[in-house]
């Protein structure tokens, strides 16, 4: 009776070890690839997720894979080498309305600003004539076109032919600012922030200038993108990406402490970290998919008129799908 016993008790613990194993297997994490520039602000967050594990809490492995640059990136993705990549919703309409099922979710709203020195005459808009503005993203930048298109409809101002236009590279712009090369420069927004802890000041955002052309609110200008069919096959995997980096947003907008952890990712320390984190921390999207999704409608009419076709291509609204909507 007694080996009885002990057998069933042996058979017992057997069994649930086995069920352990079982669980553990079908609860394993979903690994999926993501695609990132090497030194882009989006490595922050993914750092976030890897050091706190964020990941393997909601059920998916994150493997970073790093380019060089965004055509190489966008490239992995459509041959299916990675699954996540960032990018504009802007691109994504266009691509949808070319054939292909990308969807985009939103990441941050931070933008770039027009940026002058502290001490700059400069006092808006109306101050740039015959003045030498640096512009990085060329000629179709959306912040670019957003920034003309209220200097236009405001003013009456054509800051592109009433002015001297330098493109160039977001890093070479912002050293040509420093040394007193340009009057005014428009860069993307951590190049700004960098700029704005060096001792310039905004003269006005893309965002502002979004909303002076009908956006109710700040518009996502990056994102997450991915495939939707991928997406719909792998719904633990989406799902536990995205709430992991909402995760990783949440930590790092209520946590000063976690900010000195990436100096070496972020690449600043000091006054300029701090400007970079209250930058950051701004551009976390607060709205709901449906009201980004809505704004980026009336945006992509302005963009249009704005751009025209080589901008938006041949789509004459923004592509339906083109925001993912989180599953209920």
């Amino acid at each position: 009776m007694v080996r009885s016993r002990k057998y069933r008790l042996l058979l017992t613990l057997v069994i649930a070890a086995l069920a352990g194993i079982l669980t553990s297997a079908t609860l394993a994490a979903e690994r999926m690839h993501v695609g990132v520039l090497k030194f882009g602000t989006v490595s922050w967050e993914l750092d976030t997720i890897k050091t706190h594990g964020l990941d393997e809490k909601n059920g998916v492995e994150i493997d970073i894979r790093f380019f060089a640059s965004e055509d190489a990136t966008n490239v992995a993705l459509m041959a299916g080498d990675i699954d996540v990549m960032v990018s504009d919703w802007l691109w994504v309409s266009r691509q949808r309305s070319a054939g292909e099922d990308l969807t985009f979710f939103p990441y941050s709203t931070s933008v770039g600003a027009m940026m002058v020195p502290a001490a700059s005459p400069i006092k808006s808009l109306t101050d740039l004539k015959a003045k030498k503005i640096g512009v990085a993203g060329g000629p179709l930048d959306k912040s670019w076109l957003f920034i003309q298109g209220l200097a236009r409809d405001r003013f009456g101002i054509d800051l592109a032919d009433e002015n001297e236009i330098v493109y160039g590279a977001p890093p070479l712009l912002a050293e040509k600012a420093r040394q007193g090369e340009l009057d005014a420069v428009l860069n993307f927004w951590h190049y700004c922030a960098r700029l704005e802890a060096d001792g310039f000041r905004r003269l006005v955002s893309a965002n502002e200038a979004a909303r002076a052309l009908g956006a109710t609110g700040d518009v996502s200008a990056i994102g997450y993108i991915f495939h939707e069919k991928w997406a719909r096959s792998h719904p633990e995997a989406i799902e536990g990406f995205l709430k992991a980096s909402g995760e990783a947003k949440a930590l790092l907008n209520r946590s000063d402490e976690e900010w000195p952890r990436l100096e070496p990712v972020v690449r600043a320390e000091g006054r300029e970290l701090d400007v970079l984190r209250d930058r950051y921390r701004e551009g976390i999207p607060n709205r709901t998919v449906e009201e980004e999704e809505e704004d980026a409608a009336r945006l992509y009419t302005v963009l249009m008129r704005l751009g025209g076709e080589r901008l938006v291509g041949p789509g004459k609204t923004l592509a339906p799908g083109t925001f993912w909507r989180v599953r209920e």
